[in-house]
């Protein structure tokens, strides 16, 4: 087993990269640090890259790249992945800022890839539409959440944040709440990508600029309670679910065994558990064109 710190970014396949491009950076707010040969490479004003496109047949989401502790020996990250069974390969400089990492597919298909070493791709990069601080999480429909929630955890080091019953499991590899989820469905296929904003106002930023660009709001805004983060979702033109995010429950001390306490926590302390429907704290319930994601 090895132990991932965070995510890097996520890696998209789309039939129409212009389009995806525009979006990215007109709406969503990501600044295009290079573009070659079918790929585009898409970061955050500080720098970070959140987003890799490439020209692909169908829309989906391929690959996730994570970040272990910087000063881990590489041959140390192969032979942890390793010696839970999963093959690996390397790849040497395949993405700008990271020399060389790992790859290994996770049981659905999707190509995980871990490095140790990455620099930012730009500073203070200018950006337009939302602007966010980060890429947050990714969800996926899967058919049995337990399967893969076993995976992350006995490969990569992910621990078990909530669940919603039996069928939505968020985990953690950092101090945030959730940084991958898996939600039970009829389709195995991504179900949300979610950006980190800065705080409430940010939200309601947000909320104004996609309603000027009549960009329809499919659920939000509201509070969840697994996570307690205050959310709105919308649909990008690859007809994939994107959440715009604050206040993230965060795990700063993992010893503690729960989260950072804050106002709006109906529990005291508030630790992991298995929460009943309905979760939301607050917010309208969510709408078809949310609900279809999982069908």
């Amino acid at each position: 087993m090895i132990n991932v710190k965070r995510i890097s970014h996520a890696t998209f396949e789309t039939p129409d990269l212009d389009r995806q491009i525009d979006y990215f950076t007109q709406t969503a707010g990501l600044a295009l640090a290079e573009r070659e040969n079918g790929r585009a490479f898409l970061a955050t004003k500080l720098g970070d890259l959140a987003v890799q496109l490439e020209k692909g047949e169908h829309a989906r989401c391929s690959r996730l790249a994570f970040q272990v502790a910087p000063e881990t020996e590489f041959d140390d990250i192969r032979r942890g992945i390793e010696a839970e069974g999963v093959r690996c390969q390397t790849r040497n400089d395949p993405t700008p800022g990271i020399p060389r990492m790992l790859a290994f597919e996770d049981p659905k298909g999707t190509v995980c890839e871990v490095f140790a070493a990455q620099t930012p791709i730009g500073k203070n990069q200018q950006v337009t539409g939302i602007g966010p601080i980060k890429l947050g999480h990714l969800a996926f429909v899967v058919p049995e959440p337990k399967e893969y929630a076993a995976f992350y955890t006995r490969v990569l080091g992910f621990r078990v944040s909530d669940w919603i019953q039996d069928w939505f499991v968020f985990m953690r590899c950092g101090p945030d709440h959730h940084t991958v989820n898996f939600v039970r469905g009829k389709r195995t296929q991504m179900h949300h990508i979610a950006f980190e904003l800065k705080d409430w106002a940010h939200i309601q930023t947000a909320c104004d600029f996609l309603g000027g660009k009549n960009i329809p709001i499919i659920w939000g805004p509201g509070r969840h309670g697994p996570g307690h983060n205050v959310y709105t979702y919308h649909r990008n033109p690859d007809d994939q679910i994107v959440e715009m995010f604050t206040e993230l429950d965060k795990m700063l001390d993992e010893s503690l065994g729960y989260f950072d306490p804050r106002p709006w926590h109906r529990d005291r302390p508030q630790a992991p558990k298995v929460w009943t429907m309905p979760t939301d704290i607050w917010g309208p319930p969510p709408t078809q064109d949310y609900l279809r994601q999982r069908e």
